[in-house]
């Protein structure tokens, strides 16, 4: 299949890239922790009956299946939860990035992925829950991402994993077309 490098954008970004640099007000952070707390029912849902081959189905062409793709979500949506606890109790402290797609080829990415559902419920209880519990100042809490060279505000990284939660959930309807 020879895809333009337009329909392969469409295919990486089915929801667009995310905007880094936003100003978020508070009403945009609610809406954005609405959509994490909803998060993981729907990936449930979307993935309840879906058999071997289907979750070994990639996205697009040399893209992850959907089964990586539910494993890297409950990896990245760990990653953000540690880094949203060390800012939110030092200041901007460094976080180490990670290669996602290493990771993806490790060998507990070809386990069923019911662990991992699992994992992205509990986890989003516990994130939505502290999402909701922060203040203005606990929203303006940052952390230092090295591999960005730059500080993120909690609320743009709320409205990252928001964003990041229905980008991933897009690709899984794609592989199912």
């Amino acid at each position: 299949m020879n895809l333009t490098n337009s329909e392969l954008e469409r295919l990486k970004y089915p929801i667009g890239d995310f905007e880094y640099g936003k100003k978020y007000l508070k009403a945009d952070t609610r809406t954005h922790i609405k959509v994490l707390e909803k998060f993981p029912q729907r990936l449930k849902t979307l993935t309840a009956k879906l058999d071997e081959k289907q979750l070994d189905t990639p996205y697009r062409p040399e893209g992850w299946t959907v089964r990586q793709v539910v494993h890297h979500i409950a990896d990245s949506h760990i990653n953000m939860f540690t880094r949203v606890r060390f800012a939110l109790t030092e200041e901007n402290p460094p976080i180490k990035g990670y290669d996602e797609a290493a990771w993806a080829l490790l060998p507990d990415h070809s386990l069923p992925i019911k662990p991992s559902l699992q994992i992205i419920e509990g986890l989003h209880k516990r994130m939505v829950f502290l999402f909701k519990s922060l203040d203005k100042k606990g929203l303006k809490k940052t952390y230092y991402h090295g591999g960005y060279n730059k500080s993120f505000e909690m609320q743009e990284v709320i409205a990252l994993y928001a964003w990041h939660s229905e980008h991933h959930y897009q690709h899984i309807i794609q592989a199912l077309k």
